[in-house]
């Protein structure tokens, strides 16, 4: 699976030894799941770290109406930040928007993995240091761009998208009405 090579790249370039890499590699867990299940809910408390080998998630919130603030695609990561930093329950949803095939491991897992290989250690330091820094740059984003830029930052990121992705949740991401993305759309 092309895919799931593009990951084992991903992982290895980011610091890990061949020994580190195969001990890490060897305690993920492979798990399909279909279109529409959420692997995490709000409220609960998370045990699992993903890796996205196939398919396509979108994080959100639902108070009065679903917010999505997060699309997460092939070798990306999805956990509950509030169930990894503080083992309490989480706040967003992650469903999954295709048929999709994770990679899992449990953060006690993780741990245990940190505190026998420094390389290990330093490679989830490196994981949860880009997953803050998109964060961190999607909040610049609302708060500095119009939705026009954003969803241009959008499509060159991820320019299969919009054929992977309702409009909807591609419109609550950016902030705006469907017709507003209709429109925004139609001037590209």
């Amino acid at each position: 699976m092309s895919n799931n090579k593009e990951l084992q790249e991903k992982i290895f370039a980011m610091g890990l030894t061949n020994h580190s890499f195969e001990l890490f590699w060897s305690t993920l867990e492979k798990v399909d799941f279909k279109k529409g299940k959420h692997v995490i809910q709000a409220g609960r408390k998370e045990h699992y770290l993903y890796f996205i080998v196939q398919g396509i998630a979108r994080v959100y919130l639902k108070s009065e109406k679903e917010i999505t603030f997060c699309f997460c695609a092939e070798t990306d990561v999805i956990l509950s930040y509030n169930s990894y930093f503080n083992q309490m329950p989480g706040y967003e949803n992650i469903e999954l928007l295709e048929n999709s095939t994770l990679l899992k491991i449990s953060h006690k897992k993780i741990k245990e993995l940190c505190s026998q290989d420094i390389k290990i250690a330093n490679f989830f330091n490196k994981v949860i240091g880009l997953e803050l820094v998109k964060t961190e740059e999607r909040l610049i984003s609302v708060q500095s761009k119009t939705a026009s830029e954003r969803y241009i930052d959008l499509l060159s990121s991820n320019p299969s998208i919009v054929q992977r992705v309702q409009l909807g949740y591609i419109a609550s991401y950016l902030g705006i009405s469907q017709v507003t993305l209709s429109r925004i759309r139609a001037k590209q």
